[in-house]
């Protein structure tokens, strides 16, 4: 029994009535965002990104530490891998704009190609051949190493204002990652469930039919997406903006819970519809972003609860043969080696700049969202299938890595960025002052420069912030005008 039964309980309400039942979502809803925006009071300290601290939240307040929260929570909120997934690939679109992949060309996708499959296949062959961890569980454990967390390295770009042609390539090779990496997991997942079900031998049917789903889906998505655009005049308020996409995003969604499918590739798709079809599309998804920081918020501290810290330190998970801790660790530098010299190689292949080839690799380390979103839902088909270890040991997997990655991926973006020269800590670098004499000394030289800045600085307010903000706006010139007519029917 969980503290929060325990104490309802002591508080004279009888379990399973309507109003314990109430209590415990309610509590735990309270408890889950309270300790996640406290632990990140802490990483900020550290300078650490906010997923790290939801995660440590989570396995802290979960069944292996504190056991704060009661299963019965943890398993009925299990739809927000769906949703929180489902918000990553609509945002994950707006990068994928055809105008700059056809200026990039097929480059960035064989940059993406080489970089997924070469820490796929990394990540297998060390896996079964080397760990002998069984086969089916590999391939999905491979597929997820294909996947990039975008929010870090998005993260970083923002705080530097790095801008260049490195910065292009990263962000177009991010939004192509997960394309990438929702196939896989798909084949890995139609794989596996084939050998279960066959035993030894695999039924062709039993691979392609989740494809087609999966293609079917993102056909899907393409047509939510021009209903979107549809449903998005100029003239729709903010507010009604954002109502209508949340919407049509949960529909979505429900449609492909019914199905049993991901809504990743199929909510992207939605993403990229909207985003190429639409001059000002930015707003709708700086909004979005503005709506999301809690349901992230949930669902990577809910994903911290499935943690298992006993399977972790334990010297040996039955299904797998071998301690989870060295799978850990060994999946966290084989993927890292993977997409570095993937995106090394493909680089040098493409004769792309030398800055783009050598540190290309620095901005692709970050795992997170994707990755634990899959793990979800990988456990939960194991689980369907008499599995239950596998499952998780696959979340206690990834979520254990991601912890490492979201540690050092940020550092290692902003050091991509600084040895790409995407941005610079010069004074002289930042700023170009016209018109400077040069012959004045250098606190003359400074303070012009320090003026230059200054004019620039309005543009650097937080873009959530500002779309917040014309949202109130707007709202407030929207009432003023419904009183004036008020008063102007009053006086008739």
């Amino acid at each position: 029994m969980s503290r929060i039964e325990e104490l309802l309980e002591a508080l004279g309400l009888e379990a399973g009535s309507a109003t314990f039942n109430t209590s415990i979502i309610i509590l735990s809803v309270a408890l889950i965002l309270f300790t996640g925006f406290m632990m990140t009071r802490l990483t900020k300290l550290l300078k650490l990104p906010n997923v790290t601290a939801y995660i440590i939240s989570g396995i802290l307040i979960g069944p292996s530490i504190l056991n704060l929260v009661p299963k019965s929570f943890i398993v009925g909120t299990d739809f927000l891998s769906d949703i929180a997934l489902a918000f990553i690939a609509f945002s994950a679109g707006e990068f994928f704009k055809i105008s700059n992949l056809k200026k990039a060309g097929f480059k960035v996708i064989i940059i993406t190609l080489s970089e997924s499959l070469l820490a796929f296949a990394l990540v297998f062959l060390v896996s079964n051949f080397i760990l002998h961890i069984d086969t089916s569980f590999s391939l999905v454990l491979a597929a997820l190493s294909s996947a990039t967390a975008p929010a870090s390295t998005m993260m970083t770009i923002k705080q530097t204002n790095a801008k260049g042609d490195y910065v292009n390539t990263l962000l177009e090779v991010v939004a192509l990652d997960d394309v990438v990496t929702l196939i896989l997991y798909s084949l890995a997942i139609a794989i596996c469930l084939g050998i279960n079900n066959q035993g030894s031998s695999l039924d062709f049917k039993e691979v392609i039919l989740p494809i087609i789903y999966n293609l079917i889906c993102l056909a899907i998505g393409f047509a939510f997406g021009f209903i979107l655009r549809f449903l998005l005049p100029q003239k729709r308020t903010n507010d009604n903006r954002l109502i209508i996409v949340i919407a049509v995003i949960f529909l979505f969604c429900g449609i492909c819970s019914l199905f049993g499918q991901s809504p990743l590739l199929g909510c992207m798709a939605i993403g990229v519809v909207y985003t190429n079809q639409k001059d000002n599309s930015e707003r709708l998804f700086k909004q979005v972003n503005y709506f999301t920081p809690p349901i992230m918020l949930l669902f990577f501290v809910r994903s911290g609860m499935n943690f298992d810290l006993r399977n972790f330190i334990s010297t040996d998970m039955v299904s797998l043969g071998v301690p989870l801790v060295l799978v850990s660790i060994i999946y966290f530098f084989v993927r890292i080696i993977g997409k570095y010299g993937g995106a090394f190689l493909s680089c040098l292949g493409c004769k792309t700049d030398k800055k783009i080839r050598n540190y290309l690799g620095l901005g692709l380390i970050p795992q997170a969202g994707v990755a634990i979103g899959l793990a979800a839902m990988g456990s939960r088909i194991f689980a369907d299938n008499g599995q239950v270890e596998l499952g998780i040991a696959l979340n206690t997997i990834i979520l254990a890595s991601s912890i490492l990655y979201e540690l050092i991926g940020p550092g290692c973006a902003k050091l991509g960025l600084y040895l790409s020269k995407s941005y610079s800590n010069n004074l002289d670098e930042v700023v170009e002052v016209s018109n400077i004499d040069h012959k004045q000394n250098e606190v003359d030289k400074l303070i012009a420069q320090i003026n230059e800045i200054r004019k620039e600085l309005p543009e650097l307010v937080n873009d959530e912030e500002e779309a917040f903000t014309d949202a109130a706006e707007e709202e407030e010139i929207e009432t003023g005008r419904n009183r004036m007519r008020d008063f102007i029917n009053r006086r008739r």
